[in-house]
This record gives structure tokens, C-alpha cells and sequence, in this order.
């Protein structure tokens, strides 16, 4: 449509800027996204490819700064952190070896039963008037009707492998206790440093904002990790003794190594205590041949994870670290994928150094506060401020 002859050309509405004052963005690269997206997929896969190496330096360096506070405090009465990092490493090489001693044989056999737990477990579900009779009659008249339709019936071959359960702790230990060698040597020479890396970090930067806002992250951390993971061991060893102490009153075989179990498993959010229910119901019923008997141990596992999850640590630890419940589980499912068990492990510390840091960088200000909760973030609506404002 073309204006009437006299009348003013029709132009573009203007726009004001609904935020007057704020610095207009230059156009983003048509490569940015792209450029993006291939640096973060190398670097998934050079955290899964270096992962023997990365592991127990990120285990070392959390521990570090768990044990930060009390070397300054020892240091203020005297005792030099080189002595200090004497006596940490001291208490941890004893402990692996104690823990081997004890530990090594009860758990080299019970994995090495589980096929054979498996096996009597399926057996004895399976078995006529089991609760799983009705699939098994299923399966016996399939191999009937294929029988009976004359299809040729496959060349048993049977399998030698010495690939089993034994045969691959076997192989993996040595590469496990080399990690764990690597880790408390790393440990060493990181407490006995001191705090030099937060001086050479410091150092480095220009500014002094920027030297004040280092000091306190680095403080930030050591404060909230360390409190986060004393408070959380010494709830997983309480939960450990009772746990111990129930599956004592079921009448389970060696209750204080399920109590150890649950200890170390405690320390997975989410898939710990599956894990641990269902090892322990497999434990019991297999002992019984009992269902309700297995279901009653595992029931008793859930119950005290859950009753220490939704009220014990809540209490205790409080919600400091106002952490994402989404991100906390997917963190969990990443490190699991890319460094297996002990992925799972370290997963919430370093999603915990991870959102301390988001907060403390201006620019990474968003990733933290999508890092937190929902309680984390309450905007300050006015009241002549339009509805559509209240997200």
C-alpha cells in the first residue's frame, strides 16, 4: 500500500529501549556457537582420555583445600606445614593399609560370589510357586513351540574366558593403587606448600578488587567444602554403625562390612543407596531363600538412607550450599560416565568449587545462580512494575 499523494511516508515505529543506560552488545560471530560447541566436546573427551591422570589430581586438590583450615591452625601454634602434611599422609597411608588388611578377603569373595548369588537368587525365584513362575513356565513353552516348528536348534559352543569378576579386580588393582600412591604424593606437596598457590595467584592478578575477590574465593571454598564434607562423613560413618547394627538384628552374615558398605556408598547421591538396598537384599535372601525376608533387609537399608537424607543431613549440613537438585544428579551421571566410580564420588565437591566460583566471577554470575536452587535467586518485584515481571 502506498500513502495518499500529500500525506507523510509511513515510517518504522520507534522503540525505546526498555533499559535505558545499559550498554548496547555488538553482534555475536556466526561462529561463536560453533567454535563453542567443538571445544566443549574436546574437552569431554580429554577429561574421559586423561581420566587416570585427572582423577586423583582432582581428588588431591579437594583435599587440600579440606585441609587448609587446620593447617593454618596448626601452623598458628607452631607445628610447620611441612610436618602437618607428614602426619596427613601418615594417617591416610595407614588407613589404605588397614582398611586392605581388613577389608581385601571378606570383599575379594563377595564379589567374586556375586554370579553364583545371582545364579541361586534366580533359581530360587524361578523355582515352582516362586513369584517369578509364571516366567519361567513362559520361557519353557517358547523353546517348546520353536522346538516343535522343527527350527534348527543352534551348536552349543562353550566359552573359556578368564575374564571373570576375581580376574578383573585382579587386573584393575594395580592401576588403582597407583592412582591412589599418585594422590597422597600430590596431597603431600600440596599442604607442605602452604598457601602458596593462593599467593602466586594473587600475584597474578592486577588489580586489587581482583586480589581481594581470589582471597575470598579460594576462603570460600576451603570454608563450605570443608564443612560440607567433615559434616557428611561423620553422618555416613553414624549411618554406617546403623545400618550395621539393623542388618545385626536381621541376622545377617557380617553386618559390620554392610555397615562399611553403606558408609562409602553414602557418599553417591542418589545411587548409593539403591545400590546398597539391593546388595543387601541380595545378601539376605540368598542366605534364606526368603523373599519377604531379602525385602525386609533391603527395605530397612532404604528406610535409615532416606530418613538420613530427608531429615539428618538437612539439619545438620542445612542448605548452605544451595545447590541445584537437577544439576547435582546430572553432575553425578557425568563424572560417572567419563571417570566410573570415583567419578561419582568427587562429582558434588567439585560441583560445589564449581558454583563458589560462578558466584565469585561477575561474568560467570548466571552459570552459578542456574547452578543454585530455586530458593537461591527471590527478585524484588516493585509493586508498579508489571505482572509479567514476577518469573
Amino acid at each position: 500500500m502506498t500513502p495518499a499523494d500529500g500525506a507523510a511516508p509511513l515510517e518504522a515505529p520507534v522503540v525505546e529501549d526498555p533499559r535505558p543506560g545499559l550498554p548496547t552488545r555488538p553482534p555475536r560471530h556466526p561462529l561463536t556457537v560453533p567454535i563453542w560447541g567443538l571445544f566443549l566436546m574436546a574437552l569431554v573427551a580429554a577429561l574421559v582420555w586423561a581420566a587416570p591422570f585427572l582423577l586423583p589430581v582432582t581428588t588431591a586438590v579437594l583435599f587440600y583445600f579440606i585441609l587448609s583450615a587446620p593447617r593454618r591452625a596448626l601452623a598458628r601454634i607452631g607445628i610447620p606445614a611441612p610436618v602437618t602434611a607428614l602426619g596427613v599422609t601418615a594417617l591416610l597411608i595407614g588407613a589404605i593399609v588397614f582398611a586392605g588388611i581388613v577389608l581385601a578377603d571378606p570383599v575379594t569373595k563377595f564379589v567374586a560370589d556375586i554370579p553364583t548369588l545371582l545364579e541361586r537368587s534366580l533359581s530360587s525365584l524361578t523355582a515352582p510357586g516362586g513369584p517369578l513362575e509364571a516366567f519361567a513356565v513362559a520361557a519353557d513353552a517358547t523353546e517348546e513351540v520353536v522346538a516343535q516348528t522343527g527350527a534348527q536348534q543352534p551348536v552349543p559352543v562353550e566359552m573359556v574366558s578368564d575374564s571373570g569378576i576375581a580376574y578383573s579386580l585382579v587386573s584393575v588393582a594395580p592401576g588403582v593403587l597407583g592412582q591412589i600412591v599418585f594422590s597422597v604424593c600430590l596431597l603431600f606437596f600440596l599442604v607442605s606448600s602452604g598457601d602458596m598457590f593462593t599467593q602466586k595467584a594473587v600475584q597474578s592478578m592486577d588489580r586489587f578488587e581482583d586480589k581481594r575477590r581470589t582471597v575470598r574465593t579460594v576462603r570460600a571454598i576451603e570454608e563450605r567444602l570443608g564443612n560440607y564434607l567433615g559434616a557428611i562423613t561423620l553422618i555416613n560413618v553414624g549411618l554406617g554403625v546403623a545400618i550395621g547394627a539393623a542388618m545385626w538384628w536381621w541376622g545377617l552374615p557380617s553386618p559390620w562390612l554392610i555397615g562399611i558398605m553403606a558408609t562409602f556408598l553414602n557418599f553417591i547421591p542418589f545411587v548409593g543407596a539403591v545400590i546398597g538396598a539391593l546388595v543387601t537384599g541380595l545378601v539376605a535372601f540368598t542366605g534364606s531363600m526368603d523373599l519377604w525376608f531379602g525385602l525386609g533387609a533391603a527395605g530397612t537399608y532404604y528406610l535409615l538412607t532416606s530418613i538420613e537424607g530427608q531429615f539428618v543431613t538437612p539439619t545438620l549440613v542445612g542448605r548452605r550450599l544451595s545447590l541445584n537438585v537437577t544439576m547435582v544428579f546430572l553432575s553425578v551421571a557425568f563424572f560417572a560416565w567419563i571417570w566410573s566410580v570415583m567419578g561419582m564420588v568427587v562429582a558434588v565437591p567439585t560441583l560445589v568449587v564449581l558454583k563458589i566460583v560462578c558466584d565469585a566471577v561477575p561474568r560467570l554470575r548466571k552459570l552459578g545462580l542456574f547452578l543454585g536452587d530455586a530458593e537461591g535467586f527471590i527478585p524484588v518485584i516493585k509493586d508498579d512494575e508489571p505482572d509479567a515481571a514476577k518469573v
